[in-house]
């Protein structure tokens, strides 16, 4: 399966660079499979090196920023992020990083709703973003309150930036990080976006399980317009 030739750990992916047959009894592309560097709390310096690589980013060993985007990394795992689905999302991280860009929009505030109209259940959002000093604000209904503020999203956003018509919710999943904490449990939501072309997968981490996914569609959104 994609994980025979998957590499975890940083000794792993180090001796990997420097001896393929170290770890690899065979090349992937000989039976159709491909090689996979994987992100996690074992990752090191080689790990970010060529999953960076393999991202589109020119970086080496010697990158100066290199240390800084481990430790970032590092940090957000240890708050409960995972790149492992969500590689959208470590490329954005990289690129802030290396980069030092804004955003191409910031959320300055949302509000979501449900309210109950009769037999039916009713979801509203309302989300205003800013891009380039001008502020958006739009209202959205949905059939969930994660829907709302998708929809609500990414109208507002579409009015400066129009490719992003064809960016859709493909996958939608949620995991309770501290399950012990009952209700006040912390939670990852990792969402999958399609524009009909290619995938990607982006992840949010928060007390609160609708911050936590509007973090995953921003990031969403944000890499759509970063392959541009």
């Amino acid at each position: 399966g994609e994980a025979a030739f998957a590499h975890k750990g940083g000794m792993h992916v180090n001796a990997v660079q420097k001896v393929v047959r170290s770890y690899e009894h065979i090349d992937p592309a000989s039976i159709g499979n491909v090689r996979r560097v994987l992100m996690s709390d074992l990752a090191g310096r080689s790990n970010i090196v060529m999953k960076a690589q393999e991202l589109g980013f020119k970086i080496t060993s010697e990158t100066p920023e290199l240390k800084e985007i481990l430790a970032r990394i590092k940090q957000l795992e240890h708050e409960g992020y995972e790149f492992e689905a969500a590689e959208a999302s470590l490329a954005l991280v990289i690129r802030k990083i290396l980069r030092h860009r804004e955003p191409p929009f910031k959320i300055e505030g949302y509000h979501v709703s449900i309210r109950r109209d009769r037999a039916m259940t009713v979801c509203q959002a309302s989300v205003k973003v800013k891009v380039d000093g001008v502020v958006e604000h739009t209202i959205a209904e949905g059939d969930g309150p994660v829907n709302a503020l998708d929809q609500a999203l990414r109208s507002a956003l579409v009015k400066f930036y129009p490719q992003l018509k064809t960016v859709r919710l493909a996958d939608y999943k949620v995991r309770i990080l501290n399950s012990g904490a009952g209700t006040e449990a912390r939670t990852r939501v990792l969402i999958e976006s399609t524009d009909g072309k290619d995938d990607w997968g982006t992840v949010g981490v928060h007390d609160n399980i609708i911050e936590a996914s509007l973090q995953a569609l921003a990031d969403s959104l944000e890499y759509r317009l970063m392959k541009k």
